[in-house]
């Protein structure tokens, strides 16, 4: 079904909200969606002429994004906070154009079609099990692929209601959930990592809640047990890019079955792990991944996408993410993995982020150096920093032990919190060494 039929048919479902803001209680229904769909497809731009979507109101941002889906008119969602800027014309087909995260460096423009797009989404649907009975709540930033498949289609899929919000309050985050009889999360390891330092749910809440969906970055493992541990709530890890309309891998939607570390299974695309000559790793080896697939945007020669993503498969196809491919630090020969190292300091309760990248040495060509921010409360730095330098020395290899540590105030990051690791060598690494 497209976009369009889908919406007809939940229009004819009567009144029930179809997305509700979750600070204010306003709501739309799918019959709101649907006229606003009329009303544009009446009043269409010239044919390849895309509409820019930059409204900071939530609900009017989703019922615009899924009316312009249904009128055919392309749509290029925009972060209403940054300046606007002119829009170049779609591509033929195109119903979504959106940018990468360009977190490792220039972002690029993919378009993905209505086809594409709502086959990620049927895919959220079916694995996560979700029903016209699902309250989901998605505060990631609207103009992002996952906010938008993941939260806004595949609501329309299921025929269910999604809270939205402007942006995430760690203060208001679970008197809103409880508010809205919230029964799944779509959050970012970031979110997680602040919810497992503030108050605790109340337990009927958490029962309530089937799964937090993390994603958009690997979750250490201390802040995912953490968060279990404070919250009662489990987490259900994801692996996910702009180039394939989001979803990727998950992580089985029963909880017993779930790898911690993994971020899963391929759902509805097929993944590959291979080495520099192209050849498939067996289970264990760390290689780069590979896509392919109806949602994958970009299908070079023998349809095997790159992503520069670099992790390992396990017997049974668990996906393990080791980093990407241009963040590894060649350290004399030895490479080091940032997240191992990362995972390793976040392992402190007193860590909120780390972020591990590489600095030019003389004589080994790059060695590993560590950033990480303190949580809330006063922190002794120095110590702090100190200490870390004996958790490193005493759990990782001599050659991934960070040359520095260094205690910073923030990471610069994007708006899911995502590290801009081009960033951090950048500024905060030309800073310690200067």
């Amino acid at each position: 079904m497209t976009v369009g039929q889908l919406l007809a048919e939940r229009a004819g479902q009567g009144d029930r909200p179809a997305f509700v803001e979750g600070a204010t209680g306003r709501a739309v229904t799918w019959g709101d969606v649907q006229a606003r769909a009329t009303a544009l497809a009446a009043d269409a731009p010239p044919p390849g002429a895309p509409l820019a979507l930059r409204t900071p109101d939530p609900l009017d941002n989703v019922a615009t994004f899924l009316a312009a889906l249904a009128a055919s008119v392309p749509v290029v969602p925009l972060d209403p906070m940054a300046p606007a800027h002119a829009v170049d014309p779609s591509p033929p087909g195109a119903a979504v154009v959106m940018a990468s995260s360009g977190t490792t460096g220039r972002p690029k423009t993919i378009a993905l079609t209505e086809a594409q797009l709502l086959h990620t989404a049927g895919a959220v649907v079916a694995h996560h099990r979700l029903s016209a009975d699902d309250r989901g709540y998605c505060p990631l930033p609207l103009f992002h692929i996952n906010a938008l498949v993941v939260g806004v289609l595949s609501t329309l899929v299921a025929g269910s209601t999604l809270v939205v919000d402007r942006r995430f309050s760690r203060r208001t985050f679970w008197t809103t959930v409880a508010t809205h009889d919230v029964t799944w999360v779509n959050a970012v390891p970031a979110i997680i990592a602040l919810l497992a330092e503030a108050p605790a749910p109340d337990p009927a809440v958490a029962r309530r809640i089937r799964f937090v969906r993390s994603a958009s970055a690997p979750l250490a493992p201390a802040v995912r047990a953490r968060f279990e541990a404070h919250c009662g709530i489990g987490i259900l890890e994801t692996y996910g890019m702009t180039e394939a309309a989001s979803q990727i891998t998950a992580n089985p939607i029963e909880a017993a079955d779930r790898r911690p570390g993994s971020v899963g299974r391929p759902v509805g695309v097929a993944l590959r792990v291979v080495s520099s000559d192209g050849t498939p790793c067996p289970p264990g080896q760390v290689g780069e991944v590979e896509i392919r697939g109806p949602a994958v945007a970009t299908t070079p020669a023998g349809g095997w996408l790159a992503t520069a993503d670099l992790g390992r498969l396990d017997a049974d196809g668990f996906l393990y993410l080791a980093g990407r491919a241009d963040d590894v630090i060649n350290r004399g020969g030895e490479k080091v993995y940032p997240g191992d190292v990362e995972a390793v300091l976040l392992a402190d309760p007193r860590v909120a982020a780390a972020a591990v990248v590489g600095r030019a040495h003389p004589v080994f060509g790059d060695e590993p150096v560590a950033f990480v921010v303190p949580g809330g409360g006063r922190v002794d730095r120095h110590r702090l920093a100190a200490e870390l330098a004996l958790r490193c020395q005493s759990s990782l290899s001599r050659f991934k032990v960070p040359a520095q540590i260094s205690v910073v105030d923030a990471l610069p990051a994007g708006p899911t919190g995502k590290v801009r690791r081009r960033d951090v060598r950048r500024t905060l690494v030309q800073r310690s060494s200067s």
